[in-house]
């Protein structure tokens, strides 16, 4: 192998171990996205809080959603409790990175 040869393999190796390393970091910090059963979780604990819930759901993959200047990934999740005896149902939107509700209104 001469010296050139070296050289090329070398640089073909670093290239190689940098994509990979590239590959790695990308999904290890790009993966920090909250699991979808957690946020739930987390927003029926909080309506809980004022009274019992009669079901709820979350959309498993997150989606674009951009508010103004705004924009992140997000959950689309709903719950579902009693008031006065009546059924009322609530949409909710979650940052799939922070679990944070973004917006929540009654249906």
């Amino acid at each position: 192998m001469t010296a050139k040869n070296g050289q090329l393999y070398q640089l073909s190796l670093t290239g190689v171990l940098g994509g990979l390393m590239g590959v790695f970091v990308t999904r290890f910090f790009g993966a920090n996205r909250l699991n979808p059963d957690d946020i739930l979780e987390q927003v029926k604990r909080q309506f809980r809080q004022e009274s019992p819930i009669e079901g709820a759901w979350i959309e498993k993959h997150a989606v674009p959603f951009q508010k103004f200047a705004v924009k992140s990934r997000v959950y689309y999740g709903g719950i579902n409790r009693y008031e006065d005896d009546q059924l009322v149902q609530y949409q909710f939107v979650a940052d799939a990175e922070t679990g944070s509700v973004l917006d929540i209104h009654r249906l």
